[in-house]
């Protein structure tokens, strides 16, 4: 390991932190404008949709081009994607054209880059920061993104109060712009092993190489399966709260900048209580507190008629999101070789990019004529359930193991 690892991840994080914030702006500033003008459910399934369905189809060859090539260079070639997609929008705008399609089209180009970066971050981490100081890295990360999701609403709702939408987009390509410079000029890392090789397999081959790793390995496998019900079980706290404070609360814009605060100060804290207590031995222990902690909360605002104690419980959600987060992501980087840990990534993104918006599908237009109240009661009880499943997981359980404890086994990852 670089004896410099603690200045390369400091810059890689900070860049990373400049690119977050000036996409949160937008991303806020995209689903605000949505929610306020429409009000739809429809309206805001399709801009979901168009916000995943592309790094859905690109994720896996994503995950094949992390591991094949030069991870920091894919991550600066996402970030310029999302960067120029962001100003040729912007630019539209200010020539009058504000039609609502722009937006979603200017979604999918940068869940395009989102698709790119995802998976390139994941496996790249790994290779500044030592096995046993991934759990500290990654818990700080998630508080300093929670930072970053704690002032991005305030300041684009400000914003939004007294200047037009193209100047959040303006910022965002200024951010992207700070961080592909960072990155170019001041991080240098040599190439993971594979990238530095002659690739012998074809690209065909190395993406069946990674599904074939992925089905070999049954706790990556079990994992996966997991995810994939969490995600479509969690698409209606994830994407159609701000619509239920919009109806239930009122249609202020500080009402909707209040949850994400409310969230972020909670996601921060707990990606602090991370970074310093790192969870359980085992860390699917940590990771089912927090599922059962989410499917608790989420059955609860579905049920909470005043609006501050909503807020109380939509910060909870948020303290408990990085005890699953955290330990999970540490999990696949110690047990996952690092020739195939892009692929894996690739393979975890097509899976979160494409069951929120299969859940959406359905939760989406059920919206305009169910209450969300209820759809929150029913999505809240089934994820509480689902905790459990990882407690009766002997696979999982023992991929939760400590490495160094696994390693003296002798059990494979």
């Amino acid at each position: 390991m670089n004896p410099n690892w603690k200045k390369n991840i400091v810059l890689f994080l900070a860049s990373q932190t400049i690119s977050l914030f000036g996409s949160s702006l937008v991303q806020y500033a995209i689903l605000w404008y949505i929610t306020l003008n429409t009000q739809s459910g429809v309206m805001m399934t399709i801009s979901i949709i168009c916000g995943f369905l592309p790094t859905f189809f690109l994720s896996p060859f994503a995950g094949v081009w992390a591991d094949r090539y030069n991870r920091k260079m894919l991550i600066i070639l996402s970030d310029s994607i999302i960067a120029i997609s962001t100003l040729i929008l912007a630019i539209l705008f200010l020539m009058g054209f504000d039609a609502m399609w722009l937006l979603f089209v200017a979604s999918a180009l940068r869940a395009l880059g989102a698709g790119v970066q995802t998976p390139a971050v994941g496996a790249f981490i790994p290779q500044l920061v030592p096995e046993d100081q991934l759990t500290k890295v990654s818990g700080a990360n998630g508080s300093i993104q929670a930072l970053v999701m704690l002032l991005s609403p305030m300041l684009s709702g400000a914003l939004l109060t007294v200047a037009s939408i193209e100047a959040i987009f303006f910022i965002d390509v200024i951010t992207a712009i700070i961080a592909i410079v960072t990155l170019l000029l001041f991080l240098h890392v040599p190439v993971h092993a594979k990238a530095a090789q002659e690739q012998a397999l074809s690209y065909i081959s190395d993406l069946r190489q990674g599904f074939a790793y992925i089905k070999s390995h049954p706790f990556i496998r079990t994992f996966f399966i997991f995810c994939a019900f969490f995600f479509i079980l969690a698409a209606p706290v994830a994407f159609l709260t701000p619509l239920q404070v919009t109806r239930s609360f009122g249609n202020d814009i500080w009402r909707l900048t209040a949850i994400e605060i409310a969230f972020s100060i909670g996601m921060m804290s707990g990606g602090l209580i991370m970074a310093s207590w790192g969870g359980f031995r085992n860390r699917v222990h940590t990771m089912t507190l927090s599922s059962l902690a989410i499917g608790a909360g989420t059955f609860a605002l579905g049920l909470i008629p005043v609006f501050w104690i909503y807020l109380l419980v939509m910060g909870l959600v948020g303290l408990v999101m990085p005890m699953f987060n955290t330990p999970s992501t540490v999990m696949l980087q110690e047990k996952v070789d690092p020739d195939f840990l892009g692929r894996v990534f690739g393979v975890l993104g097509m899976i979160s990019s494409s069951m929120m918006p299969l859940g959406m599908l359905v939760f989406g237009p059920m919206a305009d004529f169910i209450k969300i109240e209820w759809m929150l009661i029913g999505t809240g009880a089934l994820l509480f359930i689902q905790g459990f499943f990882l407690l009766g997981s002997k696979v999982l359980i023992e991929a939760g193991k400590p490495a160094s404890k696994l390693k003296g086994e002798g059990a494979e990852s």
